[in-house]
């Protein structure tokens, strides 16, 4: 374990709920311990775009986990036994279903039992604030706070990024996917991705309420057990998680009233915020604070 800035920090593995090892690391604040909080990526993001966040409440006092997906980062499959080839997706199976019923409720599951006398908090970054809805346990959460979450339907979009978004994923990205057997990140997708991740994905995009509008979806039936706290944060230049689509995700979540944000860059004196930008450390003392307040608030 190394010191990071007055926090500990643990490149560590724990189980997804099939066994298959997942990359984490744990940051711990030098003091006492006042909650746990998870932080659950967007699509194609490694953990480590949120290690400057994850530190900063771990600062604060919380014990703080982030992850990557199977397929992801630090969780992608080994290289074959006694090759020097970086690990290929082709043939890894994995799917977005997978990975909130395999990795993000074996992630819950991990810091319920190890911190089980805190009370238990979640960030969900795009994908990552889908998956509470999806979870078995996502009753043992007490707060959950959405960045840039959305049902993240095409026709949502903002107009014309959901043209150049269908493009990409149906003309160019579903026939690479068949032949590389993944999808390759030099798309402009980020990283590599699994190819059943790729695919469930734009079947979503593309259906008029996302996730949502799939039947074959059973744990939908999911998103009534969360009630908890619930605020989700939606950037105004943000073309992908749009009110329209971050206002549907958070209908999903019946048994609460969620608290919707709408927060422009000027509002935290910067001039661009985006899909991914809440996470960028100079929002330390604007975006994060208030984020770190409402995550350590009294239940």
């Amino acid at each position: 374990m190394a010191a990071l800035d007055d926090v500990f920090s643990d490149d560590i593995t724990f189980p997804a709920t099939d066994g298959f090892a997942l990359a984490a690391t744990l940051y711990l604040p030098l003091g006492a311990r006042r909650n746990a909080v998870l932080i659950n990526s967007a699509t194609a993001v490694p953990r480590k775009i949120y290690r400057g966040f994850a530190s900063y409440l771990a600062r604060r006092g919380s014990a703080v986990l982030t992850y990557d997906y199977r397929g992801i980062g630090g969780s992608r499959p080994p290289p074959p036994r006694g090759s020097n080839r970086a690990p290929s997706l082709a043939r890894f199976e994995a799917t977005m279903a997978d990975w909130a019923a395999k990795d993000v409720t074996a992630a819950v599951a991990w810091m319920r039992e190890r911190y089980d006398t805190l009370p238990l908090r979640y960030v969900g970054h795009s994908f990552g604030g889908q998956a509470l809805g999806l979870l078995p346990n996502n009753h043992e959460i007490s707060r959950a706070l959405l960045v840039a979450a959305q049902a993240g339907s095409w026709k949502l979009i903002a107009h014309p990024e959901r043209y150049r978004v269908a493009l990409l994923l149906n003309v160019l990205g579903v026939p690479l996917t068949h032949l590389f057997g993944y999808a390759p990140g030099r798309l402009g997708l980020g990283e590599d991705l699994p190819k059943g991740v790729f695919l469930q994905w734009v079947d979503w995009v593309m259906r008029e309420r996302y996730m949502f509008d799939d039947k074959s979806l059973v744990a939908l039936a999911n998103f009534p057990f969360y009630r908890g706290a619930l605020r989700a944060l939606c950037f105004t230049d943000d073309p992908w998680a749009t009110r329209p689509a971050v206002e549907m995700l958070c209908d999903g979540f019946e048994s609460v009233r969620p608290e919707i944000l709408t927060i422009a860059p000027e509002d935290a004196g910067v001039e661009a915020i985006g899909h991914f930008g809440f996470f960028r450390p100079e929002h330390r003392e604007t975006l994060w604070r208030a984020a770190a307040e409402w995550l350590e608030g009294q239940d």
